[in-house]
């Protein structure tokens, strides 16, 4: 335990060294565990300001939380050197922002992936169950064994709101499609334990599983090597994963957690920001690694669902609205 808060003490010490030459205004980003390069939604994140970094010619500064102590931390040291705004990657940081951000009303926060209602603060979230509704019939269509799968990594709402919507999508398309479900683990560990997860891919797929979809962050690279490994079909998320084992991914549940980081460093608003299908802000990726896996037919049925799910004929569920999912 010494040890681990040497560390921390030692990374926060760098990132206020990093902070003095901050200039007033430089944005920051704060990225959680697992890192900027989880191949998922941190990285997904990092190409969002990226973006705006190469077309603004300016700099921000960054720190990657290690541990759950780091995050009020972090936040506060970087509010204390002007910089603003402040993006928080991911709905753990919730509660050190709201702590931060009251000690700092004239800065601005930003939090992707929870829901915070203060007067400088501009949350956004996504519409995890209408882009996993589509995946799951998408899985569900491709499968020919009748067997999918899902992988989740830490056990909170939050996932079981991919879950569910996986689940509707699944039976929507084939009402007697079987569903293998585990989740990763009950800490912040699950989502940085390919080992494992690799394991749970393994035994869905003795079951029958032939499609796998992973909402584990880097956990999931475990599940796609497993998928590889059985000749099965993994599904990736919050990133375009395609390429990370071409052939293998038939798709990945994308959260443009990149758009949202770039729009908000051009133009911050405070209030609460909900990115869906009509809002492009979720969405089942096909591109080059993927279009031969899934035929014109199977396509076709998954756009219909789109489209009925955009103009309200198909209501999917939000496991978060009502703590169970419903459907």
């Amino acid at each position: 335990m010494k040890t681990m808060h040497a560390f921390a003490a030692t990374a926060l010490a760098a990132l206020t060294l990093a902070a003095t030459t901050a200039q007033a205004q430089q944005p920051a980003v704060i990225f959680d565990m697992g890192g900027k390069f989880d191949k998922s939604f941190n990285e997904a994140a990092y190409r969002g300001i990226e973006r705006w970094k190469a077309e603004t010619g300016k700099n921000y500064l960054e720190f990657e939380i290690s541990n759950d102590t780091q995050r009020a931390q972090a936040i506060r040291r970087m509010a204390e050197r002007g910089a603003s705004p402040i993006i928080s990657v991911g709905f753990a940081q919730a509660s050190a922002l709201q702590q931060v951000a009251k000690d700092f009303p004239k800065t601005k926060f930003v939090i992707i992936d929870e829901k915070v209602n203060m007067p400088n603060v501009q949350a956004v979230v996504f519409k995890e169950h209408e882009g996993s509704f589509l995946i799951g019939a998408l899985a569900a269509l491709t499968s020919k064994s009748g067997k999918v799968g899902f992988v989740g990594g830490m056990d909170i709402p939050l996932i079981r709101k991919f879950q569910c919507g996986y689940e509707q999508g699944a039976k929507a398309a084939n009402p007697k499609i079987d569903i293998q479900a585990n989740m990763t683990g009950t800490t912040a560990t699950a989502w940085n334990d390919p080992t494992r997860g690799g394991e749970l891919a393994k035994a869905q797929f003795a079951k029958g599983v032939d499609v796998v979809f992973a909402a584990a962050g880097g956990t999931g690279v475990g599940v796609y090597q497993a998928a590889k490994d059985a000749g099965k079909l993994a599904i990736g998320v919050d990133s375009n994963q395609n390429h990370l084992q071409p052939g293998t991914m038939l798709s990945s549940m994308v959260k443009r957690v990149d758009v949202a980081v770039y729009n908000v460093l051009k133009e911050w608003q405070p209030g609460i920001k909900i990115l869906g299908l009509a809002e492009n802000g979720v969405e089942y990726a096909v591109d080059q690694h993927n279009a031969k896996l899934i035929s014109p037919q199977i396509k076709a049925k998954v756009e219909a669902y789109k489209a009925d799910i955009i103009a309200g004929k198909i209501k999917v569920a939000d496991y978060m609205a009502d703590n169970a999912c419903k459907y």
